[in-house]
């Protein structure tokens, strides 16, 4: 849609496109035609048209949205023209207070941003944009309309000076919110204070929708003021434990008085429930309420808590609230996490305090488990009978409720551990009777079932609680009590099966299972625990090995019967991995009858879910890396250097793999195939991570090479579209390079480094050839389709070339071309994807970035025979990623960086004396000398960064930083000088001469040389300089200067 708004129609027809129009082509292009409105010289003529002469309220819109886009521009518009838009669009609210809500806050938001970033801008010696505040006092003078609007303006000013824009100086927002912070913010919360005092003092009618407005508009902007970022921390609204607002001291005297605290609570008392948003039955309302709760024990030691007179009667109080909240588990149920966190915190406490007044915790913490366990019981008819959703379905909240009641649940164990003994052996006879009934019927059984399934839960989670509590030897013969009871479930389970089974049960167990094994299975664990006292009684079990035969043929019995349902194989697999991670186990569990099982019959005939039928997707063939790596850890205990017993462990594998070769060679493309080989490569993949010693890993390199990997290659070429296909086993390549515990490092008399290498570099030249010819990709299918393969590609590469199993430079000398075409592969991948792709998906930046560190490390001579545009491109990429928050790519980088530096300079220092044995590396260094000489703004942009980092970023990598610089610095004095002199003159003048002690002292005992020893002196002098420019830099936000401070600028 080309630019040729000439009348008012057609840009009302742009906004009805744009935000009501249900065609997403029209929107599309609608979208398209907004972004050339902006960039277009009669851009604010066309928005004061839809202001003044618009029929909709979008038309308004569209101007306001259009605004914000032109004042947030990186290059600012004129400050003339500023100060006019601001002034027009203050006249222009105030002319018609009516507008509809959305239109009033879109033109607010562009008032806050010009106000924001001409926070320091400076005209006849006058901060010309922080007029607002008197501005807006005006609005305040007049209706109730104007003044909602100036109480409006104040509020989003407030939040738009919290706000951080990720695409600026996060130093430079840093000052100018400072700045707010110590000028202004202080006077806007006495102004919003003073409002809701006039509220109180006369009566306003709250009937009146205007009257009412005014009064939630002033509450959000005293939650905006006190919702500052004070201290530039950022904390996450989220994280509810950096809960303590960091107020400045000068705002002491306001929260001292007692008249600020009584304003709220005399505000909620005399506002009609309409207002207070109905009290606790309004969602939103119990939610904060809940979180205030919490944060009494965030905020207050117990001990400090129990000495409060009125204690006892709110404890009751708080005690009740939480058995009622309990019970009506349907009703706001996320923020139930709040309410338990607080019994989780106080509980815990317990043993720590020292006051003598009573804590009241062992009668009510018992009273708040039995409310949650009856609860959740209870809620298992009403989710069956009305078929609403099912609490148990959401495992993740399922999981941190129970891990918040563990604790709280030890408390006063007896009680909750006879409720729980009482109910369990009830609801198990009811499943019984139901079991042997004729009729079984379904509605019955599913809430039994649910029931059940809770109550196991609950036994794993009381379990679990012994590490968090003090526990005692009865303690431990209570969980004997109870874990015999669900022992028994499971035998009564498995005999049923496959008739009698439940997902929601296995899951259950699963749980209880993993509870039990962190509690009372390892290596820290007493044998004469009182646990085993009762199971040996019933079940025979007398010690923990024997628990692990009822662990393994849990887990064989599982993945036997549960081979189509994916939550429970893939819970049964985690749960078979974390028994074989510890060595002490390991050596347990192949004494066991099941584990010698399945280390000889792992085949989809007795695991159906290792089969490739189409009722698998090909998401759930993942579960088989997680299978093998656990079955190769149980081999590795007594393989040592059998190869045989090796081979007949791969021989389903290599059964597979014949039929796939038998099938390649008639020339047939079969979907079996395809699915067969991704469930190799999966398979291969948990095995090769397993495998860490040379002997093991030797062992599966002799099976896969040379006979199975051309198998992989060809899937590559036939399959590349298919990332389900390409994804495992470019995986699984990756994993084949890495030298963890020098596994790769092979005898000196064996070429097997160097063939690993080949195949690997055959595979991603093919990968790269082909994945290149798909053209370009929309939005949604670039990441999947193409920058995933290209990040395990690079993957794989970096671990080649860091591995120090492969001497490079036997491929140049006997004129082999795999290392060469790789590394082309490397560049053809790279210029496909944009920079901003590359910083934007976190696993692409986080494989090229360290694979550029070693390349520039080691190979040098590759990246100054780069083409220049090429060679621009990585020092642009690396430009880029020096400001990215990820703090292992700005590293990387810096190192990167520091790598190309030093070789520049190095070369520079040997041109003087060029020995004939220097010839090829100076041609190398002429190069990349010739290429920084045409483009010396790339070093200079670099240092500014670095620079920008140190003085005004939060440096989080100042080691990382301070390697590259000291080259830069050296190898660009005259520029250092310009950036130094810029910084300083940007000062007021008592400022200027501290700036130039910081930067002299930067290069105090600093010599013209790059060795360890000068590097370490100047990271030393950085440190310090860092500290003394902040301090010089730090002022009260009165007296600032009008010079930019970004030196990127």
């Amino acid at each position: 849609m080309a630019l040729h708004f000439q009348s008012l129609a057609e840009l009302e027809a742009l906004c009805t496109h744009l935000y009501v129009g249900t065609d997403l082509t029209q929107r599309i292009e609608a979208e398209k035609a907004l972004l050339e409105l902006i960039d277009s010289p009669e851009c604010l003529s066309k928005c004061q048209l839809l202001l003044e002469q618009g029929t909709t309220s979008y038309a308004q819109l569209l101007a306001a949205t259009c605004l914000s886009k032109l004042v947030s521009r990186v290059r600012p518009l004129p400050v003339e023209q500023r100060i006019d838009i601001r002034n027009y669009i203050l006249h222009y609210v105030a002319s018609q207070p009516k507008l509809a809500p959305f239109v009033i806050q879109a033109l607010v938001q562009v008032i806050a941003k010009i106000t924001k970033l001409g926070w320091f801008e400076v005209q006849k010696d006058q901060f010309i944009f922080r007029e607002i505040i008197a501005d807006v006092k005006k609005f305040l003078q007049g209706t109730v309309e104007h003044c909602i609007i100036g109480v409006i303006i104040l509020s989003e000013l407030t939040q738009e000076m919290n706000l951080i824009d990720y695409s600026r100086s996060s130093g430079k927002h840093r000052k100018i919110a400072t700045s707010f912070r110590d000028t202004s913010l202080k006077d806007i919360l006495v102004l919003a204070c003073s409002l809701l005092k006039e509220v109180l003092a006369k009566p306003l009618n709250l009937q009146d929708q205007c009257q009412q407005n005014l009064v939630m508009q002033v509450l959000k902007l005293v939650l905006n003021c006190l919702n500052f970022d004070f201290i530039g921390s950022s904390a996450d609204e989220s994280a509810d434990d950096l809960c303590t607002v960091q107020i400045p001291t000068t705002w002491r005297t306001i929260f001292l008085e007692p008249e600020t605290l009584d304003l709220f609570f005399n505000l909620y008392h005399s506002f009609p429930p309409l207002l207070s948003q109905l009290g606790l039955s309004d969602p939103g309302n119990y939610h904060e309420f809940c979180r205030f709760l919490a944060r009494l024990k965030t905020n207050y030691q117990l001990g400090e808590l129990v000495m409060v007179k009125e204690y006892p009667e709110v404890i009751r109080l708080i005690a009740n609230f939480t058995i009622t909240s309990l019970q009506h588990w349907e009703f706001a149920p996320n923020s139930v996490h709040y309410l338990l966190t607080l019994w989780q915190r106080m509980v815990a406490s317990v043993p720590f305090v020292k006051s003598t007044e009573p804590h009241l915790l062992d009668t009510y913490a018992p009273e708040i488990t039995k409310a949650f366990i009856t609860s959740r019981l209870e809620s298992v008819a009403i989710v069956v009978r009305d078929n609403l959703d099912d609490p148990l379905d959401d495992t993740a909240t399922v999981f941190q409720q129970l891990e918040q009641l563990c604790t709280v649940s030890r408390c006063d164990y007896e009680k909750t551990c006879t409720l729980l003994i009482q109910l369990f052996d009830q609801n198990a006879q009811n499943y019984q009777k139901l079991l042997h009934s004729a009729s079984g019927i379904t509605v019955d059984m599913a809430i039994q079932e649910g029931r059940l399934a809770w109550l196991v839960y609950l036994v794993g989670t009381v379990v679990g609680g012994r590490l968090t509590y003090t526990s005692t030897d009865e303690h431990d013969a209570m969980d004997g009590e109870l874990s015999c009871r669900v022992f028994q479930l499971i035998s009564l389970m498995d005999t049923g099966l496959p008739q009698c089974s439940n997902e929601k049960i296995e899951l259950a167990i699963l749980w209880f299972l993993d509870q039990f094994r962190k509690t009372y299975v390892g290596d820290q664990l007493q044998r004469t625990s009182k646990v085993y006292a009762r199971m040996s009684e019933v079940l025979g079990i007398t010690d923990d090995n024997h628990v692990l035969e009822t662990f393994m043929t849990k887990i064989v019995t599982n993945l036997k019967y549960w081979g189509r349902c994916e939550p429970v194989i893939s819970r049964t697999l985690q749960f078979l991995n974390d028994l074989s991670v510890g060595y002490i186990l390991l050596k347990k569990l192949v004494k066991i009858d099941a584990v010698k099982f399945m280390l000889k019959n792992h085949t989809s005939e007795h695991f159906p879910f290792l089969g490739i039928s189409e009722c698998y997707s090909l998401t759930d063939f993942r579960c088989r890396t997680t299978f093998y790596t656990a079955l190769t850890r149980l081999l590795m205990v007594d393989l040592g250097e059998d190869e045989d017993e090796f081979e007949n462990f791969m021989l389903p594998l290599t059964v597979s793999f014949e039929t796939v070769l038998q099938i390649f060679n008639n020339n047939f493309k079969q979907e079996d195939v395809k699915r067969m080989l991704i469930g190799l490569a999966r398979d291969l993949r948990g095995i090769a991570f397993a495998l860490n010693t040379k002997t093991s890993y030797t062992m599966l390199f002799d099976w896969v090479y040379p006979t199975y990997l051309p198998v992989l290659q060809r899937a590559i070429e036939q399959w590349y579209g298919e990332p389900a296909c390409t994804t495992p086993i470019l995986k699984l390549m990756a994993e084949l390079m890495q030298n963890r515990s020098q596994r790769l490092n092979f005898d000196v008399s064996s070429p097997n480094g160097i063939l690993l290498f080949r195949e690997a570099s055959k595979m991603i030249c093919t990968y790269s050839n082909q994945i290149l010819s798909l053209g370009s990709l929309s939005k949604d299918q670039i990441y999947p389709m193409k920058l995933k393969g290209i990040s395990i590609c690079y993957s794989a590469l970096k671990s080649a070339l860091c591995g120090n199993y492969v001497s490079f430079g036997v491929f140049k000398l006997y004129g082999d071309n795999h290392f060469d075409s790789v590394l082309q592969a490397f560049v053809k991948m790279l210029l496909s994807v944009s920079h901003c792709d590359l910083l934007q998906y976190r696993k692409l930046s986080q494989s090229y970035y360290p694979l550029l560190e070693c390349l520039t490390q080691d190979h040098m001579s590759f990246i100054t025979n780069l083409e220049p545009p090429v060679l621009l491109y990585v020092l642009t990429s690396i430009s880029e990623g020096l400001t990215t928050l990820d703090t292992v790519v700005s590293s990387s980088c810096c190192t990167s960086l520091d790598y190309i530096v030093t070789y520049l300079f190095k070369h520079i220092a040997k041109e003087g004396k060029k020995p004939l044995r220097y010839r090829e590396a100076t041609q190398d260094g002429q190069r990349l000398l010739h290429f920084m000489q045409q483009n010396p703004d790339v070093l200079q942009q670099m240092m500014s960064v670095l620079m920008n980092t140190i003085v005004f970023e939060d440096c989080r990598n100042q080691w990382s930083v301070s390697r590259p610089l000291l080259g830069l610095i050296l190898l660009n004095e005259k520029y250092f000088s310009e950036l130094r002199a810029s910084l300083i003159n940007s000062q007021p003048l008592p400022k200027r001469e501290v700036l130039a002690q910081c930067f002299s002292n930067l290069m105090e005992g600093v010599e013209q040389n790059l060795s360890i020893k000068n590097r370490d002196r100047f990271t030393q002098n950085l440190s310090v300089f860092r500290r003394d420019v902040a301090e010089a830099l730090r002022c009260d936000g009165s007296t600032e200067p009008p010079g930019s401070l970004d030196m990127m600028s």
